[in-house]
């Protein structure tokens, strides 16, 4: 059998008007979005002097912001695409905790699936930035919290419930895994095994993808270093060793689709029947901030499922999400207005 690796045109102007009238329905759909809640928090310093202590920099603090990351950050992009976001997770009773959850207050989103565990620290990543006063800030240390404790057995099964529950009024199931210890293969099986309707349910998991292998899981996004560590193996430039992962992964988990996200080299999207369309990279080939782009490609990828989209036509438009998000500095979202600017200046742009 010939397999199609040459990359499919994701500039057709029909194409791209189906992939507008797609991301014009978002508003529409309702998306369950269980995960671990990062913490994001930036803190922004002015270079002052060099320390006589030690030649280490003295930076004048001058502003903390807190935004989400994590599963926080695809529950976010969600919210900003116009999905209606039903998010369920566990945070400490810390600062952060409380951080995150006025955040998505403010934003009118429901809390109610946000529980608090005692002794537990809400997972949080503070990066200290730098710089002079008329330039942008550069990162020069990261410091991370993470919870030591495990969930209590109560928690567990008020998660189970309350995804249960959720899934009911909602059109897909979102689930990003950052290994602290929220989502376990064993709780998506037993939400998976309960369900009376069919729903897409797309997974992004920073550790052990494989694990969630006949958990009902329909499509997984993972990037290229994830992948790799999931076969042992370094693909680079060497497309045949991204077909023989991607596929062994699809095929082992039975997804209906697996979408790698590989930042300049663009996507590659294993479909069921040994189907792989390679997707151009969206816009600008060089970054400028990557962190949170998986969450906002998460997010985009599963509410246009929900919309009814085929897998390669969500993954043109987690593609284009990707390439606007990866332009903006720090823990960012596309906005659903943007997504269709970005889209209908395509449109123009093959039509001139």
């Amino acid at each position: 059998m010939k397999r199609p690796t040459s990359p499919k045109p994701a500039s057709a102007s029909a194409d791209l008007r189906e992939l507008a009238e797609c991301v014009e329905k978002f508003s529409g759909k309702t998306i369950v979005l269980l995960g671990d809640f990062v913490a994001d928090e930036f803190r922004y310093g002015d270079i002052s002097r060099v320390s006589r202590e030690a030649p280490v920099l003295i930076l004048k603090h001058r502003e903390t912001q807190v935004v989400p990351g994590g599963g926080a950050n695809a529950a976010n992009n969600l919210a900003s695409l116009g999905a209606k976001v039903l998010p369920i997770t566990v945070v400490g009773n810390d600062d952060a905790g409380d951080a995150l959850i006025q955040y998505f207050r403010q934003k009118g989103m429901s809390t109610s699936g946000i529980l608090r565990a005692k002794g537990r620290a809400t997972p949080t990543k503070t990066r200290f930035l730098a710089g002079w006063a008329h330039t942008v800030a550069q990162q020069v240390l990261r410091f991370d919290y993470e919870p030591q404790a495990s969930l209590p057995e109560a928690i567990r099964k008020k998660i189970q419930q309350k995804v249960s529950t959720n899934l009911r009024r909602a059109d897909a199931l979102a689930i990003s895994d950052y290994g602290f210890g929220v989502v376990t293969p064993e709780l998506v099986r037993q939400v998976t095994g309960k369900l009376r309707k069919s729903l897409p349910i797309a997974l992004d998991a920073r550790y052990q993808l494989h694990s969630y292998a006949k958990s009902g899981i329909t499509c997984a996004t993972p990037n290229e270093a994830e992948l790799e560590a999931e076969h042992h193996t370094t693909i680079g430039s060497n497309a045949e060793e991204l077909a023989r992962a991607g596929r062994a992964t699809l095929a082992s988990m039975k997804l209906q689709a697996l979408l790698v996200t590989r930042g300049r080299h663009g996507a590659a999207l294993f479909e069921a029947g040994d189907r792989l369309t390679h997707i151009p990279v969206h816009g600008s080939d060089q970054a400028v901030d990557v962190t949170g782009a998986g969450d906002t490609v998460l997010a985009a990828y599963i509410v246009a499922l929900a919309c009814g989209a085929s897998p390669l036509e969500a993954a043109q438009i987690a593609n284009i999400a990707g390439g606007l998000v990866v332009m903006k500095r720090g823990t960012a979202t596309v906005s659903r207005q943007e997504l269709l600017d970005a889209i209908r200046g395509e449109i123009s742009g093959t039509a001139s």
